[in-house]
């Protein structure tokens, strides 16, 4: 068995072309701000990639020329070395590492083709599942008729649902008999690309799976709960068999109407974008993933962000998506504060997601995701992260999850 080690010699080569891209952009960026000074003062803020003249212009297309060249030449020469060395396995270190590039930047890599950008599987124990009875005959030979799915929220991965010694999924398994598989994927991708991608997975495991599914749970963390809905509604429009062996789902911290955090971000986009002089940094917060700012209000579907400007403030355009029918559905949110209704429950919550957002409530009734009171809960004194290990939260799973 090959050493796990924390940096793959293809890492090396992936990164070198993110640096690559990111000395370009940090030129244009220094370039366009450069320009702003040098024009006469507006209140206007300058035009979007402006470029500046005479000497100084030669010597910004001079560092772009060179860096495109010892990009390339590094490249080509990573390209031929590096399959001497072979493949190793991972480690938690680099899974972590790698989830969080994907989170943030999860959409840009995908598109330029980097080998880094997360591909969507199911996994258990860090190791994918190939989705085929055979297969999961042989890596899976308890496999029964009940299955659980844990799908993990915004720059995680699924070995993160173990914390502090513990884990939700193989807990769960035990005590209920059932069989937990982990979603991994690139959370850097619109959450409707996700939520359709995620839908067919499951169509591909119900027809994979070694016995005939009567029951499929799905636990879902934060973002992941967003995922799930959006697999709901894609799942049921393609006429998938899973939705009707879905029993039960339970949102753990998911932001079904938005996190502060993005519509913050999206505050600072806006401030700087009206300063001429710092209009240019503007862009380095729109650097951030389309799943991130899906995150502004809780988008689940194309129509939610196609044909607009992502990083412009605007009204919530989401098409209401209520929960599916026929399953039942759980929230369970958390409060840093220590009793439940404080003001910090709608400003702050769990330290991410607000209380009112976890639950599933929202000022427009057509918007409101009706969880009936036996199926809320809500943790106290417990920050985003802890919904993944404490021991009430887990207890309250068990509770809802059990026959």
């Amino acid at each position: 068995m090959t050493k796990p080690r924390h940096v793959h010699p293809s890492d090396v080569r992936a990164l070198a072309r993110l640096t690559t891209d990111a000395v370009l952009g940090l030129t244009d960026l220094v370039e366009e701000m450069h320009h702003g000074v040098l024009r006469t003062p507006r209140l206007s803020a300058p035009a979007p990639h402006a470029r500046t003249g005479g000497i100084t212009g030669m010597v910004y297309k001079a560092v772009r020329g060179v860096t495109r060249v010892a990009g390339s030449a590094t490249d080509a020469v990573l390209g031929q070395v590096i399959p001497a060395f072979g493949e190793r396995a991972s480690t938690p270190q680099r899974e972590a590492v790698l989830a969080i590039l994907n989170g943030v930047f999860g959409d840009y890599m995908k598109a330029n083709g980097n080998v880094l950008a997360i591909p969507m599987r199911f996994r258990q124990g860090g190791r994918p599942l190939t989705l085929a009875s055979g297969a999961l005959r042989a890596s899976l030979p308890q496999a029964g008729t009940k299955v659980l799915v844990l799908v993990h929220g915004l720059c995680m991965n699924d070995l993160q649902w173990r914390r502090e010694g513990h884990n939700h999924g193989a807990a769960l398994a035990q005590d209920l008999d059932a069989t937990a598989l982990y979603l991994h994927y690139n959370s850097g991708l619109h959450t409707s690309v996700n939520g359709r991608a995620f839908a067919d997975l499951l169509e591909s495991l119900v027809q994979a799976w070694p016995e005939p599914i009567e029951e499929l749970s799905i636990v879902c963390h934060s973002m992941g709960g967003l995922v799930t809905r959006s697999a709901c509604h894609y799942g049921a429009q393609a006429d998938h068999r899973w939705p009707r062996v879905l029993r039960k789902m339970v949102f753990l911290g998911t932001p079904h109407h938005g996190a502060p955090l993005e519509r913050a971000g999206n505050w600072v986009d806006t401030i700087l974008q009206a300063a001429p002089y710092a209009a240019p940094l503007a862009r380095l917060g729109k650097m951030r993933s389309a799943g991130i700012t899906d995150l502004r209000h809780g988008n689940l579907l194309d129509e939610d962000w196609e044909g607009s400007d992502r990083f412009e403030r605007g009204p919530d355009r989401r098409r209401p998506l209520a929960l599916p029918d026929g399953v039942q559905s759980y929230a369970l949110a958390a409060t840093l504060g220590k009793n439940a209704g404080d003001v910090g429950d709608r400003l702050l919550g769990d330290g991410l997601v607000p209380v009112d957002s976890a639950l599933g409530r929202h000022d427009d009734a057509g918007r409101q995701l009706v969880f009936p009171p036996e199926c809320q809960w809500v943790a106290t004194g417990l920050g985003h992260l802890d919904l993944l290990s404490h021991a009430e939260v887990y207890a309250q799973l068990r509770a809802w999850l059990a026959p």
